[in-house]
């Protein structure tokens, strides 16, 4: 089973949340994920500027 990814230095841009994490071979990603019932919307990234600009430029989709 795999491990489960813990989040560090988190924050929230609209509905979407940005967090920081090491991946399994110990490099640091980051990931951005919409918090809204029924978006779906989560996407890993390597730097936390381009983390940081999808969560500022997503917009979601369900009414």
């Amino acid at each position: 089973m795999p491990r489960p990814i813990r989040l560090r230095n988190v924050i929230r841009i609209g509905p979407v949340q940005v967090g920081t994490y090491f991946d399994n071979r110990g490099r640091e990603k980051h990931t951005a994920a919409c918090t809204a019932p029924r978006c779906g919307f989560s996407a890993d990234y390597d730097s936390r500027a381009a983390a940081e600009i999808a969560a500022r430029t997503h917009r979601c989709t369900v009414s």
